[in-house]
């Protein structure tokens, strides 16, 4: 399973971990998501999604209906 989210499309970036002498080592920069479970009244069922926290913030704005039907729209679900 990758670590993205499936609502904004987020992945984990790549940096360097910077020590006090200045050393730099390769590091990545996880997304931080949750697997979560969201009703649809529409459909009668219920979805489960890996979402970031940016994703949940768009849910909680936007409503999980208007969320779900632009995501099918962009054939990210079935």
């Amino acid at each position: 399973m990758s670590k993205v989210c499936e609502v904004t499309g987020k992945k984990a970036m790549f940096g360097n971990n910077v020590s006090f002498s200045v050393n730099k080592t390769r590091r990545r920069f996880d997304v931080n998501l949750s697997k979560k479970r969201f009703y649809l009244p529409e459909e009668d069922r219920w979805v489960t999604l890996k979402v970031s926290a940016k994703g949940l913030k768009i849910i909680n704005k936007r409503g999980i209906t208007s969320v779900y039907k632009d995501m099918k729209a962009k054939g990210l679900v079935k």
